[in-house]
């Protein structure tokens, strides 16, 4: 296996955080970034997984600066759950989020429409003194049918991702964005459970999964800090405050939504009490059209934070997320 090294080396150990990373690119499978020796992400673009569970891109596992994993990998009761993933359940007659899908009146059914995200190339790999920055062409493709090696073409995706590490702070960024085309002759609009009937189960988007330990924690919205109650509110906004298993202490996971993104400001799908869960979710009770040619484009910042949260520090924190947008939106990135 095939194994690159970029860094850009530390000059002044006495400069705040925001130097010393590195990305580690395993070639035909996975980008891993650390900063100060500490792994931050990995980017699995072409993973093994099994047709069932929607093969696409992760981000698992994600750490805090301080070096604390807050993402969870095939949990048991979802298998098809992936630390950090762009996943769509109801993308016309596909499924791009794994598992079962929701048939109204019949509830969960396994049917062979389990589509997959596949690697075609990464579009570059750089890294700064402040940011590591990856693009990647993806084709969506249906599953296969009966004696077909590959399932037909459906989209054609441009995703581009930067990690980003702003000097004297406890947190760091992930932008992630995602211009998806519909290469096919069908009508796509993409929508979710509840668009098909479920009520309060308008999962579908970037989705973050927390560890085990995150269950019964506090979700954090604009002046807010409960439980399930905020799920299918709208904000710019929300995050999830747990606590970890082994060392004790908390972190704090902060979402943002690009102000251009379609039904913006997004309802929201978050879980405390099954377990810890966040998604800003375009498609919850409204289907977004997807012609035939047509281009949609969403974009989002993920804001990882070592210690506990409250609505006053997640603010604070989404305005790390905002900045970062502002950066990647100015092509900076």
């Amino acid at each position: 296996m095939t194994r690159t090294d970029i860094a850009v080396p530390r000059t002044d150990t006495s400069t705040a955080r925001g130097t010393g990373l590195r990305a580690l690119h395993e070639v035909d499978r996975a980008v891993t970034v650390t900063h100060d020796g500490t792994p931050l992400l990995t980017y699995v673009y072409a993973p093994d997984d099994v047709q069932l569970e929607s093969p696409r891109p992760y981000f698992h596992p994600v750490r805090t600066l301080g070096g604390d994993v807050v993402t969870a990998f095939r949990p048991w009761d979802h298998v098809w759950h992936k630390g950090i993933t762009w996943s769509l359940p109801n993308v016309g007659d596909h499924n791009f989020w794994g598992g079962p899908t929701y048939v109204h009146g019949s509830d969960y059914v396994q049917l062979a429409n389990n589509g997959s995200m596949d690697h075609e190339r990464c579009t570059g790999l750089s890294v700064t003194a402040d940011s590591v920055n990856l693009g990647h062409h993806l084709t969506w493709r249906a599953q296969p049918r009966p004696g077909q090696e590959r399932g037909s073409d459906v989209i054609t995706e441009e995703r581009r991702w930067s990690v980003l590490v702003p000097q004297a702070e406890d947190a760091w960024v992930l932008t992630f964005s995602s211009a998806m085309t519909n290469v096919g002759d069908e009508q796509l609009d993409i929508g979710s459970p509840t668009t098909k009937g479920r009520e309060n189960a308008g999962y579908g988007g970037l989705f973050w999964r927390g560890p085990r330990s995150f269950t019964g924690g506090a979700i954090l919205a604009p002046g807010v800090a409960g439980g399930e109650e905020v799920r299918g509110t709208r904000a710019e906004w929300m995050g999830f405050s747990g606590r970890h298993d082994d060392r004790g202490g908390a972190s704090t996971v902060v979402m943002v939504d690009d102000t251009a993104n379609p039904q913006h400001p997004p309802q929201w799908f978050m879980r405390t009490e099954m377990f810890g869960c966040a998604n800003p979710a375009p498609f919850f009770s409204e289907e977004v059209p997807f012609s035939p040619g047509q281009t949609l484009t969403f974009r989002y910042a993920v804001v990882i934070a070592d210690g506990a949260g409250d609505p006053e520090r997640a603010e604070l924190l989404a305005e790390l997320g905002r900045d970062a947008l502002s950066r990647a939106n100015k092509g900076e990135l």
